[in-house]
C-alpha cells in the first residue's frame, strides 16, 4: 500500500518570520550571563558617563574613519567591478535576477529598520561614533 505525502504547505508571510533578540533583556533574565560575564557587563548606556561614551564612540569613530579612507579606493574599485561584471554576466544572459522578489525583500529589509529605529538607546555614542568618523575621514 503506497504512502502519500501530504501537500506542502503554504507559508505564511515572510514578514513574521523573523524575531528580534533583544540581548540586553536576555541577560537580565538569564542569570547564568552575570557568572560568566559579571554584574557590570550591562548595556553601555547604564555603565559609562555620557563624557565617557563620547569619547570612546568619537575614537572608534575616527579609527573606522581613517581606516576607510584609506582602504576605500580599493574597495569602490571591488565594488564597482563587481556590479559591471554582474551586469556584463546579466546581459549576456548568464544571471537572472527575479526583480520581484528583490523588491519583496528590500520592503521587507525597510520596515525591519523602521521597527528598531523607534528603539535608539545609543543615541550618544552613535553621535560620537560619526563626529570621530567625519574626522577621521578628513585626516
Amino acid at each position: 500500500m503506497a504512502t502519500r505525502n501530504p501537500p506542502p504547505q503554504e507559508y505564511e508571510s515572510d514578514d513574521d518570520s523573523y524575531e528580534v533578540l533583544d540581548l540586553t533583556e536576555y541577560a537580565r533574565r538569564h542569570q547564568c550571563w552575570n557568572r560568566v560575564f559579571g554584574h557590570s557587563s550591562g548595556p553601555m548606556v547604564e555603565k559609562y558617563s555620557v563624557a565617557t561614551q563620547i569619547v570612546m564612540g568619537g575614537i572608534t569613530g575616527w579609527c573606522a574613519g581613517f581606516l576607510f579612507q584609506k582602504v576605500g579606493k580599493l574597495a569602490a574599485t571591488a565594488v564597482g567591478g563587481g556590479f559591471l561584471l554582474l551586469q556584463i554576466a546579466s546581459h549576456s544572459g548568464y544571471v537572472q535576477i527575479d526583480w520581484k522578489r528583490v523588491e519583496k525583500d528590500v520592503n521587507k529589509a525597510k520596515r525591519q529598520i523602521k521597527k528598531q529605529a523607534n528603539k535608539a538607546q545609543n543615541i550618544v555614542i552613535s553621535s560620537g561614533f560619526v563626529g570621530g568618523f567625519l574626522l577621521g575621514l578628513a585626516s
